[in-house]
């Protein structure tokens, strides 16, 4: 079985500047980890090829400092990776990031299982899975807590829905969006960070695309701008208040009033 799983570089930090003029963070040179939740949908598809057999490809859109999640993917086991890496595709909205990974799939090659995380934590949109999905003209499904049966020709889910719990059988080729507690990922083990630290990972730029078209990518292909971002002020300031309960009550009651939360 042919499986790939789509990977994310996010800050590790919330101390990332913001450019005022694009409205997009700033990720050169800021310490970054791979998403949380695609470490939920790596060790998915881990287990799977463990239980069926098979080859786990891993894909990512970023800077070149992606490659270091890619790296990391090798070392839990993934057997290939791409980047998917141009200026022409920075600032990307929703729609234009999962346009450009639709067709940064197409060129890596078939694929009989796509994994990804239910969302990314610097956007938490939770909308680039299933918009995938819709470019690459397959069956997807969101929010997957339970693999219940990977057949030859279909694999069988649970998904957690708003007020119930749902099971699909899916054929393949198909997309998944998992949960967070769908198995716990493992840990990057050193020995085979040894062993792949000379493997190859392609990068893929416009020009290697099908679809050329500078209007469908970056910011020229992203309905969705930004009229104004800006980091959250830090407010350290602090008050320390003695007294009895009737005393404390009635002073937190006139310091909310005069902060207008009452």
């Amino acid at each position: 079985m042919e499986i790939l799983v789509c990977i994310k570089q996010v800050p590790g930090t919330s101390k990332v500047e913001v450019d005022e003029k694009t409205g997009v963070l700033k990720r050169d040179g800021v310490d970054s980890k791979m998403n949380p939740y695609d470490l939920y949908a790596l060790e998915t598809a881990l287990r799977i090829k463990e239980k069926v057999g098979g080859r786990v490809t891993v894909i990512s859109m970023g800077p070149p400092q992606a490659k270091a999640v890619i790296k990391e993917a090798y070392m839990m086991g993934a057997d290939a990776g791409a980047l998917l890496s141009d200026r022409k595709f920075a600032g990307a909205d929703v729609l234009a990031t999962s346009y450009t990974i639709s067709q940064g799939i197409k060129k890596a090659g078939n694929f009989d299982l796509i994994l990804c995380g239910k969302q990314t934590t610097d956007g938490d949109t939770a909308q680039v899975g299933p918009e995938m999905g819709e470019y690459l003209k397959m069956p997807h499904a969101a929010n997957v807590r339970r693999i219940v049966e990977v057949k030859e020709k279909s694999i069988v889910i649970e998904m957690d829905m708003p007020n119930t719990l749902e099971i699909a059988e899916i054929k393949f080729p198909c997309l998944l969006t998992v949960e967070k507690d769908i198995f716990q990922p493992r840990l990057p083990s050193y020995k085979k960070k040894i062993e792949t630290k000379d493997r190859e990972i392609k990068v893929y730029g416009l020009n290697d695309f099908q679809d050329k078209n500078e209007n469908m990518y970056g910011l020229n292909g992203s309905p969705t701008q930004v009229e104004r971002i800006f980091p959250p002020e830090s407010n350290l300031h602090k008050e320390m208040w003695d007294g009895s309960g009737k005393e404390l009550s009635d002073k937190l009651f006139k310091k909310l009033k005069e902060m207008k939360f009452v």
